[in-house]
């Protein structure tokens, strides 16, 4: 009853995961405008996706325009885009198998339990794979906005800060590494004891031995 209330457990924060995940991938806050001037009026805010960039205004009118051409990118916003597609197809892969070998369902069949644990621990390390590969470009950004922040020569108004869909992102890595991991350890084998030696079984046959000899000599003198 545990091993099946953690499968469940790690589908619900899979797809908790891969939800966060896909709005991420979609947002385009993932870099916002830093105001590091004397400016104190400030008119608008620029946010910067793996998609499109927005342009938002104090008025609330929000405008956003998608890149025209993906090989004018920068090669890291390339990786990102490739990693978190990857990480969003591996997760649902993962969790339709999981379903699939669940203790709860019967899309396996109940008798062959064996395949169905081996098919959600595969699930399970295919979660795992899933965050961290989603991990990766969140991580990156992050690193690349902070080093540009306080790199003297990049100028002001080109500098950037972490917008709110990293930090989004960084959830959504953490559910996906802790669902796989309680798929995998609730599909996993529980460790068998050995068996104590009975005590009849350690005597020795009365057939054998130089007792059961003697006994048969016994019986023929009779």
């Amino acid at each position: 009853m545990a091993s099946t209330g953690l499968q469940v457990l790690g589908l619900v924060l899979a797809l908790l995961g891969w939800v966060c995940g896909a709005l991420v991938c979609a947002a385009p806050q993932w870099r916002v405008s830093a105001f590091v001037g004397g400016e104190l009026v400030i008119a608008q805010v620029l946010w910067e996706g793996l998609w499109m960039n927005c342009l938002s205004q104090t008025t609330g009118h929000i405008q956003c325009k998608t890149y025209d051409s993906t090989l004018a990118l920068s090669t890291s916003v390339q990786a990102a885009r490739g990693l978190t597609v990857l990480s969003l197809l591996l997760s649902i892969l993962a969790v339709m198998l999981g379903v699939a070998g669940a203790k709860c369902t019967h899309c396996m069949g109940d008798s062959n339990q064996a395949s169905k644990a081996r098919l959600t621990r595969i699930a399970g390390v295919l979660l795992i794979v899933a965050g961290l590969a989603y991990l990766m470009p969140i991580c990156w950004t992050a690193y690349a906005t902070v080093r540009d922040f306080y790199d003297s020569n990049v100028a002001a108004s080109l500098k950037r800060e972490l917008g709110p869909a990293l930090y989004l992102g960084w959830g959504a890595s953490v559910l996906l590494l802790l669902g796989g991991a309680l798929l995998h350890v609730g599909s996993s084998a529980p460790v068998g004891r050995a068996l104590p030696v009975s005590g009849a079984a350690a005597k020795p046959s009365p057939s054998m031995g130089p007792a059961g000899e003697v006994k048969q000599q016994e019986k023929s003198f009779v």
